[in-house]
């Protein structure tokens, strides 16, 4: 669960919970499931998010 506590700026409160929203993937998601994704399409996406998770790794590593 996300929470921003408000003390005055809104707009300030705004832009953390935005903020938080994208660290946490959760505005990735949200986009990824406003349209229906065929199964084929998921299963290229995973292997592609996991490429990129492992050259991440072994970027970091080295």
């Amino acid at each position: 669960m996300i929470e921003v506590e408000v003390r005055g700026d809104i707009e300030y409160a705004i832009r953390q919970l935005k903020k938080k929203l994208q660290m946490d993937g959760i505005k990735r998601e949200l986009k990824r499931r406003e349209y229906y994704e065929k199964p084929s399409e998921k299963k290229r996406r995973k292997q592609a998010e996991a490429k990129r998770k492992l050259r991440k790794f072994r970027h970091r590593k080295a």
